[in-house]
């Protein structure tokens, strides 16, 4: 099940004074967290430095959360900058209970930089911070509120999360994906607390609020945006509850054992939701435009055939069928979580690819996830949070041989006319196509069927009688109501923008193939399958955020 995650960070020297009131802060928020949204089980993400990484480390295992550990520096080194063998033992007890992460060791620095104090030491740190804020939906910061300097400390790592400043010396650049808006949905609950060396009678009091990126001042209570976004994950997670033992029937991902189980498990889910709510909006669909059709069939035959009354309570009947469909698919979501579980299901069938075949992004603080729906509103952020979640816990690709990396271009990019997305789209362009020729073919039918009848009427207009006249103007009007709700039926599937994007897509993943098989090495296939991924899930997006605007109507009635 996807997971609610809750990361820490917090200063080291909480004022003995003031312990309690933290944590009985801590577990209130938690326990709200747990009633809020029973659907989203708890996950911490603390790295079990003293002071408040422990405190809320030791809360959530209280109320049943599952623990990992992003650990900046191996657990020998770690624990030098530890106060005593109690601090140290205190550690031990918690990687004991914890599921933990040793964070690479950035580019450009060894083992024996980060081995002594100084800015490697630091960065490793900031690496950890900035994972954490990076794969969780809320992060929890205990902290006195006061700006610092300190590389990878508490007030840097906020300030990341909330404006996208990397960590760093004072002038750091902004991620650019916060410029674009894709940091909208960073959540932060802040414990204002002082320092343990700030004298007891002038420390403030302990007190609690929410902050958000959008936001222009704290507010008491998480922002309704932000709750239905934890719906939306919930929502997700009750899905897969209820569908379960038919994803479990399902065909399981391509790939070898040491493929992601997380990450795969979670594409299996949305992939298999996604077609099942397609199924159902195709089938809506159908089934509104078809009585549309019948009812402007029996309206014509209503206003030609006078003796034909019942017809008139035929096409209310009709309506009301189509409008009861057209609620029930609407009610349901049908519409929004099919485009919602697709959207998933290709950003995480990429990030598993990446991950299988060994892709490092190109900075040190890039996750997958930070790469789709850089222009989504806050609802839409729900699928970024499932993506984060699901790349827990690994911190990176692991490394992946020739034979791996050659598996998922095979898998993934595949061969023209025989796998792979690139046959994929190539059949979908081709099947695209055919319905654009139906819907085409049924519009030339209505306007030359039209045209002989009205040639028809004019040639023998004096020697046909009333009721063979009143036939042949109803199929008129029929053959036009059926060209027009097959086109009005065609638009609301979208059929000529899908055509073009399987076209293009169809040219990315040729252009890929062709590329993959003239490169000289591995790490130029693998910057291919880089720049191949961040086409795909632009164009993802950009299909998804125009496809929730063609919700399931009532049809042309």
């Amino acid at each position: 099940m996807t997971p609610l995650v809750i990361g820490v960070t917090s200063h080291r020297d909480l004022p003995p004074g003031d312990t309690e009131t933290i944590r009985l802060r801590v577990r209130t928020f938690l326990g709200e967290l747990q009633q809020a949204f029973p659907g989203l089980p708890l996950v911490v993400l603390s790295a079990l430095a003293e002071g408040g990484d422990r405190l809320v480390a030791e809360e959530g295992l209280r109320v049943g959360a599952r623990l990992i550990a992003p650990l900046p520096l191996p657990p020998a080194l770690y624990e030098e900058d530890f106060a005593g063998a109690a601090s140290r033992e205190a550690f031990e007890a918690l990687c004991a209970r914890a599921e933990t992460i040793v964070l690479p060791t950035r580019q450009g620095h060894t083992r024996h930089e980060i081995s002594n104090p100084g800015d490697a030491r630091d960065r490793q740190y900031a690496q950890a911070g900035v994972y954490i804020a990076s794969h969780c939906h809320i992060l929890l910061a205990i902290w006195d509120e006061q700006p610092s300097d300190r590389i990878g400390g508490t007030a840097q790592i906020v300030r990341y999360h909330l404006t996208g400043t990397l960590p760093g010396p004072p002038g750091q650049e902004r991620d650019p994906r916060h410029i674009l808006g894709a940091g909208d949905e960073r959540l932060l609950f802040h414990i204002r607390c002082a320092r343990a060396d700030v004298p007891e009678g002038q420390r403030p009091p302990v007190t609690a609020h929410w902050c958000h990126a959008a936001a222009d001042a704290p507010e008491p209570a998480m922002p309704a945006l932000f709750r239905l976004m934890f719906e939306h994950m919930a929502e997700f997670n009750a899905d897969c509850k209820a569908h379960a033992a038919a994803i479990g029937t399902a065909p399981a991902p391509a790939g070898d054992a040491a493929a992601d189980m997380g990450i795969d498990r979670t594409f299996r889910e949305a992939d298999w939701l996604a077609v099942h709510y397609q199924r159902r909006v195709l089938l809506s669909m159908r089934t509104i435009y078809t009585l549309a059709a019948l009812m402007g069939a029996a309206f014509t035959c209503y206003a030609h055939f006078r003796a034909q009354n019942g017809l008139i309570y035929l096409f209310l009947v009709l309506f009301a069928l189509g409008m009861a469909v057209a609620a029930v698919a609407n009610r349901r979501g049908w519409h929004r979580k099919y485009l919602d579980y697709r959207a998933l299901a290709e950003g995480l069938r990429i990030q598993s690819y990446w991950r299988r075949a060994g892709i490092s992004l190109t900075r040190d603080y890039a996750f997958a996830h930070d790469d789709f729906l850089q222009k989504q509103n806050v609802e839409l952020g729900w699928i970024r949070n499932v993506m984060r979640a699901a790349g827990l816990p690994p911190s990176h690709a692991p490394a992946a041989d020739a034979a791996a990396l050659a598996c998922v271009i095979d898998e993934w990019v595949g061969r023209s006319g025989r796998s792979g997305q690139l046959h994929y789209y190539e059949r979908k362009s081709i099947e695209c196509a055919g319905l654009h020729r139906v819907t085409e073919a049924l519009g030339a039918l209505s306007l030359w069927g039209g045209v002989s009848i009205s040639v028809l009427l004019a040639i023998f207009a004096l020697r046909l009688d009333e009721q063979i006249k009143g036939s042949l103007v109803a199929l008129m009007g029929i053959l036009s109501i059926i060209a027009a709700v097959r086109e009005a039926y065609a638009y609301r599937k979208a059929d000529k923008v899908l055509l073009k994007q399987y076209r293009f897509m169809e040219r990315i993943f040729g252009a890929a193939r062709t590329a993959l098989d003239r490169a000289a090495n591995s790490a130029e296939q693998r910057a291919i399958l880089r720049a191949l991924g961040h086409a795909a899930l632009t164009e993802h997006a950009e299909w998804t955020l125009m496809q929730r605007e063609r919700q399931v109507e009532r049809g042309p009635m």
